[in-house]
């Protein structure tokens, strides 16, 4: 049975319920009628009954009869005389039996019983037979609400809107721009990279580690520590190390190369594959490139325990890799080293794509160089700052506006961005952010193609590439049913009337 199949059996059942309720209902009026027409005719044979018996008890007095009852006569009634007459006509008409379906039949039965009591009664089924079961006042209502509720909206900014989102975007790119800048340089930067140092020392801890032979090398001890206690089996670093399948690999880019560094589902995917086939996988040119390796035995007596160990052993290797290696680290003025990619970051080795630069080189060639410069996750973190500060002060500044200029109840100040105006505005902000982030780095880049990415926000972007196809699809789509709103609704009414 189809889901439509169901549904309008089930609408045909609530139908004919509604029909036998309308019939319940009438058959109780004509009760009350009958019962008020009987109490009626009882009231007045009351009063027929007293008045008889006034005019007897006048007629007695005036022959001064008197009648005398002794204790032992008894009062003997003929039973003709209580039977009924023949020729008695019941005042009110008795009623007729109301038409019944079986409830505690099974399924299939239930439905052949709707059906026949539907022919019996000239119920028509229409198309949609849930428009039949709201009376015209109700379908209104629910139509203005599913209008004003559930269709997505175009926003209508004013002009305070656009000044407030366009100055939060400024004060989000002065920061990308004065206190980002490029990878390990900027105030964020090196803020960004203590932390990540202080993540890995910790993340050691908790696995066993005490600590630094020697003052000064805490990063290094904590990173060889994980290298040794989370070992995996596509750490390939160098070309050679791959017999030559994957040019141009060193230690700088192979995290970026080789899919199971990526911080993400495609490199939770790829690492867990790699440990139960003896595999590597890297991207070089735009192309998936697999190797063999050396037999790699997972922890564990059963799959799920060999998938939780592969998991761990993924997660225990991104801590020993984002902050660099313990080598490099461990060396006087080695610098940042070389971390992992940002999550997905990895793809973009795919979009073997263009000519840029004095050597044309493809997209993909680019992207590898600008990480290669320190285009890490712990640069990330620190773009991650001015997009936060964009998202954060529209927002509050929304809120603000609502409650204190459109004097609107707290509880209509939720700052969602299901919010049409809201979305224009955050559109507006981070697209304010992406302008100032563009043009610093144009200008800063002297055409070079890998100083300008180096200098460009990549979590802007994308997040303003989001917001931009929210926008694109809400103007599109202005006066539409929002499936999404009205998918939530009926949850929390499922949850509500479930308890749960």
């Amino acid at each position: 049975m189809t889901q439509k199949r169901f549904l309008d059996d089930q609408a045909h059942a609530m139908l004919v319920q509604q029909h036998q309720l309308d019939q319940t209902n009438t058959h109780l009026d004509n009760m009350l009628g009958s019962l008020s027409q009987m109490a009626q005719d009882q009231r007045s044979n009351d009063a027929l009954l007293d008045s008889l018996l006034a005019q007897a008890q006048s007629a007695v007095d005036d022959q001064d009869i008197v009648f005398v009852v002794e204790e032992q006569d008894i009062v003997i009634f003929d039973d003709d005389w209580l039977a009924e007459p023949s020729n008695c006509t019941p005042a009110v008409q008795p009623l007729a039996l109301l038409d019944i379906i079986d409830i505690d039949a099974d399924g299939s039965t239930y439905l052949e019983q709707v059906e026949s009591y539907a022919a019996r009664h000239d119920i028509v089924f229409a198309q949609d037979p849930f428009r039949d079961l709201m009376t015209d006042s109700q379908r209104i209502a629910l139509e203005k609400r599913i209008k004003d509720e559930f269709s997505i909206k175009a926003a209508a900014c004013d002009k305070y809107d656009y000044m407030i989102a366009g100055t939060c975007g400024l004060i989000g790119g002065l920061v990308d721009v004065l206190f980002v800048g490029v990878p390990g340089k900027g105030a964020l930067g090196k803020w960004a990279d203590d932390q990540t140092d202080k993540a890995v020392q910790g993340f050691a801890k908790l696995n066993g580690w005490k600590g630094p032979g020697k003052p000064g090398q805490e990063t290094a001890s904590a990173i060889g520590f994980l290298e040794k206690k989370f070992p995996i089996n596509y750490d390939h670093s160098t070309t050679h190390a791959t017999d030559g399948a994957v040019k141009n690999m060193s230690m700088k880019n192979h995290h970026v190369k080789s899919l199971g560094h990526s911080p993400d589902l495609v490199g939770l995917f790829f690492s867990i594959l790699d440990q139960f086939n003896n595999t590597a996988h890297f991207v070089d040119k735009g192309k998936l490139i697999s190797i063999d390796t050396k037999t790699f035995e997972l922890s564990g007596s059963n799959v799920v325990a060999k998938v939780f160990a592969g998991f761990m052993n993924w997660l225990g290797h991104l801590f020993s890799d984002m902050a660099g290696s313990s080598g490099g680290r461990g060396k006087v003025d080695a610098g940042r080293g070389s971390g992992i990619p940002m999550p997905f970051y990895s793809l973009l080795q795919f979009i073997n794509v263009g000519a840029f630069g004095q050597h044309r080189q493809t997209f993909s060639t680019i992207a590898v160089k600008v990480f290669e410069s320190g285009y890490d996750l712990r640069h990330g973190l620190a773009m991650a700052i001015p997009v936060l500060i964009t998202e954060l002060l529209t927002r509050m500044m929304w809120v603000i506006k609502q409650r204190f200029y459109h004097q609107q109840d707290w509880r209509d100040c939720i700052p969602s961005a299901g919010n049409p105006e809201l979305r224009r505005m955050l559109l507006i902000g981070h697209g304010t952010l992406c302008l100032i982030d563009t043009t610093d780095a144009a200008l800063r880049s002297g055409g070079n193609i890998v100083a300008f990415m180096l200098r460009s926000n990549l979590l802007a972007w994308a997040r303003f590439g989001t917001l931009a196809i929210k926008e694109v699809k809400a103007c599109y789509m202005a006066g539409s049913l929002d499936v999404e709103a009205v998918d939530a609704y009926l949850d929390a009414e499922y949850e509500r009337l479930t308890g749960s």
